[in-house]
């Protein structure tokens, strides 16, 4: 265990420090001037002579190794800067939004298995009858559609038509339904998907055959073995995936107007708010990290096949 966190914090090390220098490199040389951010006026109503002093101040005038090298020991000293918008510390902006953004992927999180996990099963259980045929077709089509279209379906439908639930801002539980709804019929299409095929594939192996000719339960089976044999490949996935996920979670956070760091950093790109965008892409790093961190652990408990060669491997 010690060595697999070992090598874990090894390489997260090596892609963070990648990931600054790739992302410091690309915001710096996208188009726009932050100096008119932070002066908080247009080319019009300010002289070149402020626009440069303000430029030599920020350090905008050395070379991008000068600029990385100065942004790295901050970082070193835990020191992420000042927003060019809103003027506060970064990481406290951050940290404002995030609790948002938590809600909102939970929540969609919860549709996904909600709707991927029955359907999953059923299909693997019913194999070529008309629910799995049906949930075969319905994954399709979900993955099929763009989330931002079916944003704007659900938000016609239930905010325009119905008028029953909000479709912008961030007020009580009702406003969270909307944008979680969208995230997690886009999301939960690719797993009812990965479910199907993995519970297939487990019930097709021999342990199953064993187990039913034990006189087990064919709902014994299915929970304490096929089921939970089934769930590395899509855990897995999910791992992989989850730049996926946030991506999609800021396009939602948009489309509704959700408070959470997903419109933040569109709003500072949009600014050209180089610490914000920096801070953003580091700490959505370090959730990817951790996200995958816990999924590689989680195969010890998931399947006792990794338990028992890891110690053939010690002896």
């Amino acid at each position: 265990m010690f060595r697999i966190l070992l090598r874990k914090f090894l390489e997260v090390f090596i892609f963070l420090l990648f990931i600054m220098f790739v992302s410091f490199l690309f915001i710096r040389l996208a188009p726009g001037d932050p100096v008119l951010t932070i002066l908080n006026v247009d080319e019009l109503s300010v002289s070149q002579e402020q626009v440069e002093a303000v430029r030599e101040e920020m350090g905008f005038n050395d070379s991008l190794p000068v600029q990385f090298g100065n942004w790295l020991l901050d970082f070193v000293r835990l020191d992420f800067g000042v927003s060019y918008s809103t003027g506060q510390p970064v990481m406290q902006t951050l940290m404002r939004a995030l609790p948002a953004t938590a809600e909102l992927t939970i929540g969609a999180l919860l549709v996904m298995l909600v709707i991927a996990i029955p359907l999953g099963s059923l299909s693997a259980l019913h194999r070529g009858s008309w629910i799995d045929r049906g949930s075969r077709m319905l994954s399709i089509v979900g993955a099929a559609v763009p989330s931002f279209w079916l944003g704007l379906i659900l938000i016609d439908m239930f905010g325009v038509r119905f008028g029953n639930l909000p479709t912008m801002g961030r007020d009580g539980f009702t406003s969270l339904i909307l944008p979680s709804l969208t995230l997690g019929l886009a999301i939960s299409s690719v797993y009812v998907r990965l479910l199907r095929s993995s519970l297939l594939d487990s019930l097709s192996q021999e342990f199953v055959r064993s187990a039913r000719a034990r006189g087990l339960s064919e709902g014994r089976i299915f929970m304490l073995h096929a089921f939970r044999h089934s769930l590395p490949p899509v855990i897995t996935v999910f791992g992989v995936s989850l730049g996926s996920l946030i991506g999609g979670v800021v396009v939602i956070e948009v489309l509704f107007a959700y408070p959470g760091i997903g419109k933040l950093v569109v709003d500072a790109i949009r600014q050209r708010d180089y610490p914000l965008i920096q801070g953003y892409i580091l700490i959505m790093a370090v959730v990817v990290f951790l996200v995958n961190t816990a999924v590689d652990l989680s195969y010890r408990y998931l399947n006792p096949e990794m338990k028992l060669k890891e110690k053939e491997a010690h002896q």
